[in-house]
């Protein structure tokens, strides 16, 4: 793609907003970096942006005259297409694109592009760990937390990439075309943004909108959405499931996972792939991220004694059901990315200790009665912060729940817990909210309670 000395507005400051700019600059596009907050520092952001010729930061308003003069619009995930200020674009006909499609736009070599509600990273960075183990030039990207832009030019012909991707990032995609696609689930979330659910899963799906029955989709058999989808996605479908025995894919039967294929006489034969407890991972909610990754790599042509080699060895990533220490016989998870009550469910189906459990924080329009009946007996206590507190505490008495402490500050909640826990308890971090208003991010909420945890003392 030609974008030389063509101005292209990047609309975000963020991580992905100088992603692109670097991307844009480094083939010869004039970048204009946007931020609609005018208090913002603009010296700031071109020492974020590095040296790039003809780099142009606005901020506050675009001029109106500056606008006719873009041949393309990039925004950042946080920005919604919806947005008004974008109307001003589509009526000069100027295409809107986002970090994933212009990363697409320069990049070489074979894709692995995995969404869903919940279980992305773990399986993006899964898949990322298996390609490593059987392909020289592999890069994983995407909503991860490594910008693809910042990759897109080092891949080659030979090159495999695995990208972990959001809807908001699926909103914005035209021609991206993955080799195989996966969609782990699809459960409420960001319907402040998607506003139904029947939107928010037509934005998944558009991770298999491009691709043909040359390629793979990999989907979750027991999630509804991702079921009927199968039957009109346009790829090769291969199905995984938690619950039954497949005809044709990946399976979970007692504690054991099995393959199904047919052979060339089109009979069913069936392969034993591992035992659950041959690996590190625990709850089911990782049984079938495991099941996802498999299915992902033998389409990407992984040898299965690879895949099953780096499977067992492969640990929890960070902030998502990890366990950090036993302290005084009470044992510490952070699960900080259960930011939705999905995620949270998963979290908590996890636990086999009477628990002491960490909820709530920003206010994403979700409901919460299914993971408080996921409960079933586990938690004693559960202590709540943030904006939905109390919304999350009168959800949690019209279910019975009746030991519900609300604590102002997260050092006070875990204090709480601390007091609340006994030898032989769990205490877990699994908020079914998101972090803002109280932390940048849930890396920094599960930080700070990994930090807090090596502080306890032994008693």
């Amino acid at each position: 793609m030609d974008l030389q000395n063509k101005k292209i507005l990047v609309v975000g400051t963020g991580k992905s907003g100088i992603g692109a700019a670097r991307l844009l600059g480094a083939t010869g596009a004039l970048p204009v970096l946007f931020d609609s907050n005018d208090k913002v520092n603009k010296a700031e952001i071109y020492e974020k942006a590095g040296e790039l010729p003809g780099l142009k930061v606005v901020v506050g308003t675009v001029p109106e005259q500056l606008k006719k003069e873009f041949t393309l619009v990039v925004i950042s995930p946080g920005v919604p297409i919806d947005a008004p200020f974008l109307e001003d674009y589509r009526e000069l006909g100027i295409p809107i694109w986002g970090e994933i499609e212009l990363a697409y736009a320069f990049s070489e070599g074979r894709i692995a592009a995995i969404t869903g509600t919940n279980g992305k990273t773990t399986t993006t960075t899964l898949v990322g760990e298996i390609l490593a183990a059987y392909f020289s030039s592999v890069f994983v990207v995407g909503n991860i937390g490594n910008p693809y832009t910042e990759a897109a030019l080092e891949t080659k012909e030979e090159s495999v990439t695995v990208a972990e991707i959001s809807s908001f990032q699926l909103e914005t995609i035209h021609a991206f075309h993955p080799t195989v696609s996966a969609i782990l689930n699809i459960t409420p979330d960001h319907l402040n943004r998607h506003h139904t659910m029947e939107c928010y899963a037509a934005v998944k799906e558009n991770i298999a909108v491009n691709q043909t029955k040359e390629d793979t989709c990999v989907l979750n058999y027991e999630d509804a959405y991702t079921r009927d989808f199968g039957s009109r996605c346009p790829a090769e479908v291969v199905f995984f499931s938690s619950k039954r025995e497949l005809e044709k894919g990946i399976y979970l039967k007692g504690e054991e996972i099995y393959r199904a294929v047919q052979d060339r006489e089109g009979k069913r034969q069936t392969l034993r792939l591992m035992n659950i407890h041959d690996m590190n991972l625990v709850g089911i909610c990782n049984v079938e991220n495991v099941m996802a990754a498999i299915a992902i790599c033998l389409a990407m042509g992984v040898p299965l004694e690879t895949i099953l080699g780096v499977v067992k060895e492969f640990k929890a990533v960070p902030h998502r059901i990890e366990f950090v220490a036993s302290k005084n016989g009470v044992d510490f998870y952070n699960d900080s990315k259960g930011t939705n009550p999905d995620a949270a469910i998963q979290g908590i189906r996890a636990m086999t200790k009477p628990t002491v459990l960490i909820g709530g924080g920003y206010d994403k329009g979700s409901e919460y009665d299914a993971w408080i009946e996921a409960f079933e007996g586990k938690v004693k206590a559960l202590v709540l912060i943030g904006q939905t507190r109390e919304k999350i505490a009168s959800c949690a008495r019209t279910h019975g729940i009746k030991n519900i402490i609300l604590a102002d500050t997260f050092e006070e909640a875990f204090a709480i817990c601390v007091d609340r826990s006994e030898p032989g308890d769990a205490v877990l971090l699994s908020p079914a909210c998101a972090s803002w208003g109280m932390f940048p991010d849930y890396e920094a909420r599960g930080n700070l309670f990994k930090e807090l945890v090596e502080e306890i003392g032994v008693k």
